[in-house]
């Protein structure tokens, strides 16, 4: 084990050795006033009009009809009010009241039956999660307007689950204006949040300003400028040096730079959990890992609590519940590490023999190689000998659809609270993710469950169900849990209430220091 703590100590030292080399290199990021914050992402947040949803949700520009609450519990937003009828067959929404657009038009039920058309239209894609009339409103079979602040949902069959599937980017509302006859978009995202966008480089920088006709309570700060910074070297050097006042979205700070913010008094470092969760994806559809034993043996051979702890700082939440920890319906379940289970389990599918596998990773997240080389040295002991290949990102989707793999390490974040939907695209025989990832999982008792808990109304028989799916897939393991992220943000102290939800940071209730303060 002294090999491979000694490897990783070596990696995160060149990674902070690169830091250094590029604090060299001259940021060309405008000076700011004392009215704008510059904030960064490793990622454009504002894709433009080819994406369905134009923004993210985390800059506050359009609005849903449902939000959540900070436990990941559906919320009101732009529907104040809602009733459940007919057990789920039947949704009334109450819409809020004296809501205007960013271009002054008015918010009412014609704007949500327009939005609703526009879904209607196709699949969105997007970069953040792609807008589906079939995913977030599956045997929709009706939606009307009932007065001018009231909307009916009618389904062909029970949604008692509808307002999850709706939270965010499930029901996002943008001015009809926004949009051509194909529901594509014609011009900026128009919505009715805190803030607008007034200028976007793609691919640089967008700029948000104030919404001072807000509806709720109005941002304190005028003017954002939300940097595109691929690399994490250089938001790095550019938090540091003050052309940026703080950093935000997933991966946002890895957490050995984050541990080197915090020990300088002018910046801040704040947690919170994360929608995002990490897996390893076996390809279960062929020999070794078509067998639940040698899955299980992957699994128990994996010390999750040293890979968090070694690798990310204990910055993670380590598990082996595929259902990530915000949800509402999450079940604790104890870590299992047990090698010499792990190693019986292997022994009765390879014998004597052993077996060399591919293990694929991102080549463009820094820290899954050393992760990869941590889980290679534990696997070596349930007779897996392992090759890392490190493949760029469109490459290695093209290779998990052809089936070409064994191991490959994949994420997924929480769209909304729902377990329903996070659980169904790994364990059901027509899920998604089971099929494209190949993880070839079909457990009739799972299947007969997860049918089942659609038409439960009650909630204590409801997660008492998700209770004992969660039990079933824990053992059985179709594809690997690690752990749980957690949304780490990095701030210059010039910004006050910088505090990181469950999904990015509510810019809204961030505030610029006083200079005395």
């Amino acid at each position: 084990m002294k090999k491979i703590f000694s490897l990783i100590l070596l990696m995160v030292t060149i990674f902070t050795i690169g830091c250094g080399r590029q604090e060299e290199q001259k940021i060309n990021i405008e000076k700011h006033d004392k009215n704008t914050a510059v904030l960064a992402a490793y990622r454009h947040l504002a894709p433009g009009k080819k994406d369905g949803l134009y923004c993210s949700r985390i800059l506050y520009v359009w609005e849903p009809l449902i939000t959540k609450d900070d436990n990941n519990r559906p919320t009101p937003c732009l529907a104040q009010s809602w009733e459940m009828r007919d057990g789920g067959k039947e949704w009334i929404f109450h819409l809020r009241q004296n809501v205007y657009f960013h271009n002054g038009t008015k918010f009412n039920a014609d704007t949500v039956v327009a939005n609703f058309d526009r879904m209607k239209k196709g699949y969105k894609r997007s970069s953040f999660y792609g807008l589906n009339m079939e995913k977030y409103y599956p045997t929709l079979l009706k939606y009307e307007k009932v007065d001018e602040y009231t909307i009916r949902l009618l389904f062909k069959e029970a949604n008692v689950n509808e307002l999850y599937k709706m939270t965010d980017f499930g029901s996002p509302i943008y001015a009809p204006e926004c949009f051509d006859e194909d529901g594509n978009f014609q011009s900026v995202a128009i919505g009715t949040g805190p803030y607008k966008i007034t200028e976007n480089a793609l691919n640089k920088y967008v700029v948000l300003e104030r919404n001072d006709n807000y509806w709720g309570e109005k941002g304190k700060i005028k003017k954002f400028i939300l940097r595109t910074i691929p690399n994490t070297e250089t938001r790095y050097v550019a938090l540091k040096s003050g052309e940026i006042d703080g950093v935000l979205d997933i991966n946002a700070m890895p957490p050995f730079l984050a541990a080197e913010i915090e020990k300088d008094n002018n910046f801040g470092v704040d947690k919170n959990k994360s929608t995002m969760i990490r897996y390893l994806s076996l390809n279960g559809t062929k020999f070794p890992f078509n067998d639940v034993r040698m899955r299980r043996a992957v699994s128990l051979a994996i010390d999750r609590k040293n890979l968090v702890h070694s690798m990310y700082l204990d910055y993670a939440e380590p598990t082996i519940n595929i259902l990530n920890y915000t949800s509402p319906g999450y079940k604790a379940i104890p870590i299992d590490y047990d090698l010499q289970e792990a190693k019986r389990l292997a022994h009765e599918v390879l014998g004597e023999k052993r077996c060399k596998i591919t293990y694929c990773i991102n080549g463009s997240e820094p820290l899954q190689k050393g992760e990869a080389e941590l889980i290679a040295y534990w696997l070596q002991d349930i007779g897996l000998d392992v090759q890392i290949k490190s493949i760029e990102y469109a490459t290695l989707s093209r290779m998990m659809r052809k089936g070409d793999f064994n191991i490959v390490r994949i994420q997924t974040g929480l769209a909304n609270g729902d377990p329903f939907g996070l659980l169904y695209t790994f364990i059901m025989p027509d899920g998604a993710l089971n099929i494209s990832n190949r993880l070839g999982y079909n457990n009739p008792e799972v299947t007969e469950l997860m049918n089942r808990v659609k038409h439960i109304t009650d909630e204590s028989e409801r997660q008492r169900v998700f209770d004992r799916v969660q039990e079933i897939v824990a053992y059985e393991q179709p594809v690997i849990p690690l752990f749980n992220d957690m949304n780490i943000v990095a701030y210059n102290k010039r910004l006050k209430n910088y505090k990181p939800l469950i999904y990015g940071v509510d810019l809204s209730k961030v505030e610029l220091a006083e200079e005395n303060d």
